[in-house]
């Protein structure tokens, strides 16, 4: 793909590290804010987005045109109003946004600013991992760098327009993946979900409008406002636009992110550029969108990696990042993994899924230690039943747990009952 194809990593360098400001600029940095702060309005920005067909990166796919739309049409400097930048990513098996931020940090700096100038919020915040710590210091240094040249604070571009960017470095949970759990945390409470309505675009962080958008869909407005949307729609294959960050991990030859257009087929993103399975391995299902999505097997290797086909699969999209169960890893020593690590993260604030969860890990544990009964099988179900409906629940963090683990016991059924029927894991027994 050439530099056009791949807006996103054109000028991510690992060996040179990340552009400067100068850098950055000559390689068309800081056209869309100029286009954008003296040409067009802020409702035109957003309609231009929403033309784009540039659907939410961070996992629910919601149309970001559309999300700004319902955010108050005041300016910036009558009413206090936030946008946040969501680079917590703490979905197993992803690590996109950190290829961004650390790769090309000015890009979401430059986005970040042409999203607040489209709904009008004079305040940035970048909520990020704790753990990202070469991110936060590209990101501190970029920021500096915007706001010596102009880009950030007072009066931009002669413009009227005001706006500045604070990184907070998050305390960690992955419920602040929700992002009104993730506006609580930066209220310097407890992380735990919020109930709706309000929606954060009317209020949200300390009760004044505010949007949640992930890295790597700030980081693509850039290129948008300055090739245009039917440039962005037109990279896509399929209904969606634009390009997608794909990524694999487990047992293949090239573990790894790549940008694709998006829909890319799932059999090209893994035997092409993931350059298929090791030695020995065989390919026996996979997770498309990372932990909190549903498993498919080999027979979905055709599918294209967009939001309704993965859907239409039975399946999410999710982050993109695909996670490879392959033909000699237990399947249910995988499920107990996963849900140990959902049982831990759970907020606790509603019962259902503080008490459900650990309940399906303690089932798992025993099934895989050999002193699971087969009516374990069918409480599994039924947790994966009650928890996994959206509204059991205050939010999604259970129903994303119990998606592996409702498509795991239909897939893997044989070694459900192998486990049950052998006192123990069939792989650890032969070893």
């Amino acid at each position: 793909m050439s530099h056009a194809e791949r807006p996103l990593t054109a000028m991510i360098d690992p060996v040179a590290g990340p552009p400067d400001c100068a850098a950055y600029e000559r390689a068309g940095g800081w056209q869309a804010t100029r286009t954008a702060l003296r040409t067009l309005a802020p409702a035109e920005v957003v309609d231009i987005v929403t033309r784009s067909r540039l659907r939410g990166r961070g996992g629910a796919g919601f149309g970001t045109g559309q999300k700004w739309s319902f955010v108050p049409r005041e300016p910036a400097s009558e009413r206090c109003k936030y946008l946040i930048a969501n680079a917590d990513e703490m979905e197993p098996g992803t690590f996109k946004d950190r290829w961004l931020m650390e790769g090309n940090p000015l890009q979401l700096v430059e986005g970040m600013l042409l999203a607040a100038y489209a709904i009008q919020a004079g305040h940035g915040i970048i909520f990020l991992r704790g753990e990202y710590h070469l991110a936060r210091t590209r990101l501190h240094d970029a920021i500096a760098q915007a706001r010596h040249g102009g880009w950030l604070g007072q009066d931009i571009l002669g413009s009227g327009f005001s706006f500045d960017i604070h990184v907070h470095v998050s305390a960690g949970r992955y419920i602040c993946g929700e992002e009104t759990a993730l506006l609580t945390a930066l209220e310097g409470r407890r992380a735990t979900p919020r109930s709706k309505p309000p929606f954060p675009q009317t209020g949200g962080l300390w009760g004044a409008p505010s949007v949640v958008n992930n890295v790597e869909t700030l980081s693509n407005l850039p290129h948008i406002i300055a090739n245009g949307p039917e440039w962005f729609a037109g990279l896509g294959i399929g209904p969606d636009g634009g390009t997608k960050i794909y990524g694999v991990s487990g047992r293949v030859r090239r573990p790894g992110a790549w940008e694709l257009p998006i829909g890319t087929p799932l059999r090209e993103i893994i035997e092409e550029h993931a350059g298929g399975m090791q030695p020995g391995y065989g390919l026996r299902a996979l997770l498309p969108g990372g932990a909190s999505t549903a498993f498919v097997d080999d027979t979905a290797l055709d599918m294209a990696m967009d939001y309704a086909s993965v859907e239409k699969a039975g399946s999410r999209l999710g982050t993109g990042m695909a996670i490879i169960l392959d033909d000699r890893t237990c399947p249910v020593g995988m499920l107990r993994n996963l849900e140990h690590f959902f049982a831990q993260e759970s907020c606790g604030w509603c019962t259902p899924c503080r008490d459900g969860l650990p309940w399906v890990e303690r089932l798992l544990d025993a099934i895989e230690a050999g002193t699971g009964m087969a009516e374990d099988i069918d409480q599994l179900d039924r947790h994966a039943r009650m928890l996994g409906t959206p509204g059991h629940t205050f939010c999604a963090h259970a129903p994303g747990a119990m998606a592996p683990l409702a498509s795991g016991l239909k897939l893997f059924a044989r070694d459900f009952a192998d486990h049950i029927a052998g006192r123990g894991c069939p792989l650890r027994h032969a070893a």
